[in-house]
């Protein structure tokens, strides 16, 4: 298991290297100049290049990619340039924001979408496994951004029952986190309650047609015990190592959804930070989604060798 957690981890460090110089290459391809946006309109040239040279903009790419390398091996994102504190510290605020939302929408991911894929497995080819894998289309196809303002026509402008916008901490109410959370965390649920019913209707099928299925249902044993204990837990193993993968994408996914519904969580930073040039926030932001989805995908390696002790990885 040392062995394992070892290898992974230092099969994460070129992956980070990657994505760190990627963000860099990639915001020095987007049109415009900070020290512009930070000069303000009308600013002289003299003050303009001034700033330039007080961000180091005016070396040569290769050194700002290889300073801002040492400064990342130091564990120092840099000081946003408009918000005026660390960007270390402006993710560390957000931050509960993100996994709070990621967290009710995967709450609401896992039960619903096994459920759904199980009972579309069970009566396979049937008007019942029609109708749930038809749920489960709509629900990869529909645009997130299109449910989200329809969600908010519905449920916060008709109904008046959920609000429209905004986040309220959790030591607030418990209540009143939950509401706040409802609305976005379904919406940004949808699609992988769709991807995860398609994927565990898929695996229970492929288990449902083994020799042990038809061994234990020749037995006697009752239809409900066949399906649960010896169907399902077979194809748990799969479902799991999704599972992980399921949340990474919902934390990623949250870039569009908090903007949206005005969520100051990690996401919206994102936006707001692309928007006003802010380098190295926008670098820091994408270096930690990054480092977020490689050690959940890390974490999904070692449980799957825990869950299923056959698993071995080389």
């Amino acid at each position: 298991m040392i062995k394992l957690i070892l290898t992974r981890l230092a099969q994460a460090v070129p992956v980070m290297l990657i994505v760190a110089i990627l963000t860099f290459v990639l915001m020095k391809l987007l049109p415009g100049d900070p020290a512009v946006l930070l000069a303000g309109e009308g600013a002289d040239l003299d003050k303009v290049d001034a700033l330039r040279r007080e961000l180091g903009l005016d070396r040569p790419l290769l050194i700002q990619l290889g300073s801002w390398l040492a400064d990342l091996a130091r564990f120092d994102l840099g000081r946003s340039l408009f918000l005026n504190q660390p960007v270390a510290e402006a993710i560390v605020e957000r931050l509960p924001v993100t996994l709070s939302l990621a967290m009710v929408a995967f709450v609401m991911t896992i039960p619903i979408g096994i459920i759904m894929g199980m009972v579309a497995a069970y009566w396979r080819d049937s008007w019942v496994d029609t109708a749930v894998m038809s749920l489960a289309l709509v629900g990869v196809s529909v645009p997130n951004f299109w449910l989200a303002i329809l969600a908010i026509i519905l449920f916060s402008v008709t109904l008046g029952w959920l609000p429209s916008a905004g986040y309220v901490p959790i030591d607030e109410g418990l209540w009143l986190w939950l509401r706040s959370l409802i609305m976005p965390a379904a919406v940004l649920a949808l699609f992988q309650i769709g991807y995860l019913a398609r994927m565990t209707r898929s695996e229970m099928l492929e288990v449902m047609d083994q020799d042990y299925v038809r061994t234990a249902r020749a037995k006697g044993v009752s239809e409900l015990r066949t399906v649960a204990k010896h169907a399902f837990r077979n194809a748990l193993v799969s479902v799991l190592t999704v599972s992980g993968y399921i949340f990474s994408l919902l934390v990623g996914g949250s870039v569009v959804i908090e903007q949206i519904f005005a969520l100051p969580g990690i996401g919206r930073l994102l936006v707001q930070a692309i928007m006003a040039r802010d380098i190295p926030v926008v670098q820091g932001t994408m270096l930690f989604l990054g480092f977020m989805f490689v050690a959940i995908n890390v974490l999904v390696d070692i449980f799957y060798t825990v869950v299923d002790p056959r698993v071995r990885y080389d």
